[in-house]
């Protein structure tokens, strides 16, 4: 996987990835060229943000068992979610949350889905949690994308079908949901006070998952996952910390990240060193930005203060 500085100049973002190890800010550049993947821990970004909305591509099969990002080839503006008619048509990946519900599927889909696959719960700031799964190769990745706190996982499956089949009982029994929302992950992070009541809910659920997974016969195997130590810094809920007072989805805008949990992170100012702030840069997926020496507005972070 090509790893690459950017120049200043214009790119498509398509959001966070830790498909590397460590988070990274997935650009396409314009007019066309192949991804590129820049670090942000540590990095000073800059950048203004285009109005509308843009193709992220699709993804590709690279073997049997990994999928590969590939930018759109047009640029083309959106037209279903995150994508272009044409990327949409394509990406094979797109069936993979109804597979375990029948019907015609793409082979190479099918090839990916019979492997083993892990059943997980995860818990983020505020204590929401949601039951989720990921294939052996993504085990890891998987959750370090999802902005949890807290996680375990709960069973290994065969394949793909089995284990979205045993997602499907955890929520029906527990009403445990398979999603949380971005903004609800990020306000968590920016009033974090102490880890143990989210830890204390998180351990509440995992014993119901437990025992519902006992009740129809299937073992639960519990692992505690590793969270990536580029997040320790907003785990430690210490200093002061207050959300992001502008839109990212447009304007100017310039920080340096520090910490990062999913595809939130906790930037400074240049200069200012008394004050984290917490933003989403996963709300640029989708953005044209221009990479340059841009910085955000100073008044309405001196006036958040009081």
């Amino acid at each position: 996987m090509p790893v690459t500085r950017p120049t200043d100049g214009e790119y498509v973002c398509h959001g966070i990835t830790w498909a590397t190890g460590d988070p990274r800010l997935l650009l396409a550049p314009l007019p066309d060229g192949p991804l590129v993947y820049i670090e942000i821990l540590n990095q000073r970004l800059g950048f203004a943000v285009d109005t509308g909305r843009w193709c992220t591509g699709r993804y590709q099969f690279a073997d049997s068992v990994r999928v590969e990002a590939l930018a759109c080839p047009n640029r083309a503006p959106t037209e279903q979610s995150d994508q272009c008619g044409r990327c949409f048509r394509q990406d094979e990946f797109r069936f993979a949350h109804r597979f375990h519900q029948g019907g015609n599927m793409p082979e190479a889909l099918r090839m990916y889905m019979d492997q083993p696959h892990w059943l997980y719960l995860a818990t983020f700031a505020d204590g929401a949690t949601k039951v989720g799964t990921a294939a052996e190769p993504r085990k890891q990745s998987r959750l370090d994308e999802q902005g949890a706190l807290i996680a375990t996982y709960l069973a290994k499956s065969p394949d793909g079908g089995a284990v979205r089949h045993l997602e499907d009982a955890i929520t029906r029994s527990l009403q445990m949901p398979q999603t949380v929302r971005a903004s609800t992950k990020l306000k968590a992070l920016a009033n974090l006070t102490d880890l143990s009541t989210p830890s204390a809910t998180h351990d509440h659920h995992v014993a119901r998952a437990a025992d519902a997974l006992a009740a129809i016969d299937i073992p639960a195997t519990l692992e505690t996952w590793t969270p990536p130590a580029e997040g320790d810094r907003m785990r430690v809920a210490d200093g002061v910390r207050m959300l992001y007072p502008h839109d990212l989805r447009d304007g100017e805008h310039g920080f340096t990240v520090v910490s990062c949990i999913g595809t939130q992170v906790l930037a400074v100012l240049d200069g200012d060193d008394e004050v984290d702030y917490v933003l989403d840069l996963g709300a640029l997926k989708g953005r044209r930005i221009t990479l340059g020496p841009f910085a955000s507005p100073t008044a309405a972070f001196q006036n958040s203060l009081f």
